[in-house]
């Protein structure tokens, strides 16, 4: 198992751009943690998508100048195969797209991850087509203030999201990591546009494929992070689900589920090619059927026994999210008390979170570390 964490926190330490020599390929290193005590690391979930339409560039800056540690962009494709962030190929929920009448004819429905899918699709559109149109708000009911910027952001390829780290990094005086999402992989490939190598090139071309690049690279799949391992020197880390399986598996017949992987046996089985766990946060706290908490499973000490740091998702300060015990009123819009949930799962021992409030997270760390 290789793992890249320590390399990470290291030249956060020592460095603060994101420039440097790239390697082709990665080379092998023997693991050197889980570390007790490493900095809490705090990810901007699709940037501060609780205050911005997510995936924006607007987005992204303001999570870093909020104090977020890296900030995350979903990746998809254009046609004309450039990276672009997206949490979806298909973008009826997040652009514009449906206002344009020269695209009418571009909706269509497809199987996405097995699911009849009916919008306009990413792949469908050249880069230039893409910029044309405009980022909304994904969820206006919930997020009603972040639609007065609707019409007012481009999509972002991902290497603008990459020079925007560069600048804040130098603006900021602290490194602005990136934390990319290969978003449908087995989708893209069966179409001829596999993420992997475009991202490979991408890291590659910015220096950013080095030991000590303040990047994490993510999938809900497995068979790409697999691939991935030998050609990036930079952390990978397996997301996982409360329910379902990975499509590569179910595109294969294998018959393994997420909660397969996060047992003891499975989490072996992911740190031989990966560094990190990325489970939804029900996997470390669960529920009960009214929305309060249990007690926390063993998936955290159990992660780390395997060599895995672990980073649940997602932390969100409006009560349609949060658990029962936090939240305000039934108005599900409203703010609860999203800082007695992170203090919760704080509690357990993870080692960092996604958060649509990057704000609130940061405020909480800097709490603890004071108390402490």
């Amino acid at each position: 198992m290789t793992s890249k964490f320590l390399r990470v926190t290291v030249a956060a330490a020592a460095a603060l751009t994101l420039v440097g020599a790239a390697p082709a390929v990665a080379d092998r290193a023997p693991d050197q943690r889980h570390e007790t005590g490493a900095e809490f690391t705090v990810v901007g979930h699709r940037g501060a998508s609780g205050y911005r339409p997510e995936h924006t560039l607007a987005s992204y800056e303001l999570a870093a100048r909020m104090g977020a540690d890296y900030i995350e962009p979903d990746l998809v494709t254009t046609k004309d195969g450039v990276l672009v962030a997206r949490h979806e190929p298909e973008i009826s929920g997040t652009t514009d797209v449906a206002e344009h009448p020269e695209f009418a004819d571009r909706k269509t429905t497809k199987s996405l991850d097995g699911v009849a899918t009916t919008g306009w699709f990413t792949e469908d559109f050249t880069l230039a087509e893409l910029r044309t149109l405009r980022a909304k708000e994904r969820i206006p009911d919930i997020r009603q203030r972040n639609t007065i910027f609707d019409g007012r952001y481009q999509v972002p390829t991902f290497q603008e999201v990459i020079d925007l780290a560069k600048r804040l990094s130098r603006e900021l005086r602290r490194p602005i990591g990136i934390y990319p999402e290969t978003k449908h992989p087995t989708y893209f490939r069966e179409q001829g546009l596999a993420l992997e190598p475009a991202l490979v090139s991408t890291l590659n071309g910015n220096g950013l494929n080095r030991r000590g690049a303040k990047v994490f690279v993510q999938s809900f799949e497995v068979s790409n992070l697999q691939e991935l391992d030998p050609k990036l020197r930079v952390p990978l880390v397996q997301l996982t689900s409360a329910t379902g399986a990975p499509f590569d598996f179910v595109d294969t017949g294998d018959p393994r589920t997420y909660a397969d992987m996060v047992t003891p046996e499975g989490l072996r089985d992911v740190a031989e090619y990966a560094d990190g766990l990325g489970p939804d946060k029900n996997q470390v706290i669960p529920r009960d059927d009214a929305g309060f908490l249990l007690e926390p499973t063993t998936l955290v000490r159990d992660a780390h026994r395997a060599g895995l740091e672990v980073h649940p998702y997602t932390f969100r300060a409006e009560n349609t999210f949060l658990p029962a015990d936090f939240r305000s009123s039934e108005a599900p819009a409203e703010y609860g008390d999203l800082f007695a949930e992170l203090e919760a799962f704080r509690a357990t021992g993870i080692d960092g979170l996604f958060t649509d409030n990057p704000d609130i997270a940061v405020a909480e760390r800097d709490d603890e570390l004071a108390a402490a």
